[in-house]
């Protein structure tokens, strides 16, 4: 009987152990399938986001390549992107890791958004400006046109042109000279032989600017670019202008002949080659000449 009750109890206990197994292999599986599913997902979702990420990418690149000078802005968020996208490749795959990169994701694309619309808006205010110099070149050049045409005709003509209260210089021309030590001046074409630089204009009447002291800007560019005399620079708002000296005057509302001189730096002789001669109101050009030395 004893061993009859053994026999049963040892039955009943294998039972058990085979039942915990069955039930622990059953959770296991299920266990090690819901893993394989969730990694699943996160490789699914994370190739989502490295999409969206490319997609956004690819929208920044085509904004900054519409512009001729690439907006700061925009190429300083394509950069963070490409840093996320470089960070995701080489990440975990867990829900909280893909939950921080969508959470940055969202907020870059809302940072985009606002970003496109400023550079539209942007672009939009450069066609306009740039639509508006061409429009003013355009009256500078057919002005020019008009005063050169009526000197030839008659110089007295000239006396009356109007420029809207500004100084305007005419006749503008520069070649080198010979400069003895008495002070008279030989004109010379000889780089060489050139002492000095001589820049003559006419400042014309306008009897809408202001008589008194007034002063212009000369600039001398050589063959290689250089600025000759002094070389200074003035500023004006966003503008630089290098210049070789400041032609000062006192201007009567009428004709005025001006010319200036400058001399190469040093003991240093002029480049052969051409030479520009410029002349600025303030930082507006004015007038414009060229001349060349041998």
């Amino acid at each position: 009987m004893s061993e009859t009750n053994n026999n049963i109890g040892l039955k009943v206990g294998l039972g058990i152990l085979l039942t915990l197994f069955l039930v622990t292999a059953f959770y296991t599986s299920k266990l090690y399938n819901e893993k394989k599913e969730t990694e699943a997902t996160l490789v699914k979702e994370k190739k989502q986001v490295m999409n969206d990420l490319n997609i956004m990418a690819k929208q920044y690149d085509d904004a900054i390549g519409e512009n001729d000078i690439a907006n700061d802005k925009l190429v300083e968020a394509r950069e963070r992107i490409q840093g996320l996208m470089d960070s995701l490749k080489v990440s975990q795959n867990s829900v909280g890791s893909l939950w921080r990169y969508k959470k940055k994701y969202l907020a870059l694309q809302e940072e985009m958004d606002d970003l496109l619309v400023e550079n539209d808006r942007l672009k939009v205010e450069n066609e306009l400006l740039a639509t508006s110099l061409d429009s003013t070149q355009i009256q500078l050049a057919e002005r020019s046109a008009f005063t050169d045409s009526l000197l030839v005709q008659n110089t007295e003509l000239a006396d009356v042109v109007k420029d809207a209260g500004a100084l305007q210089t005419i006749g503008l021309k520069g070649y080198g000279v010979i400069e003895r030590s008495s002070g008279k001046q030989i004109p010379t074409e000889r780089a060489r032989r050139s002492d000095k630089v001589k820049v003559c204009y006419t400042v014309a009447k306008n009897v809408l600017a202001d008589a008194g002291d007034k002063e212009l800007y000369v600039q001398i560019i050589d063959p290689r670019s250089n600025v000759l005399g002094a070389n200074n620079q003035v500023e004006f708002e966003d503008q630089v202008l290098n210049y070789s000296l400041i032609s000062r005057f006192n201007y009567e509302n009428r004709n005025l002949n001006i010319c200036e001189f400058v001399a190469p730096a040093g003991d240093d002789k002029f480049e052969k080659g051409r030479y520009i001669v410029n002349v600025f109101n303030e930082n507006i050009l004015i007038s414009t000449s060229e001349f060349s030395l041998k």
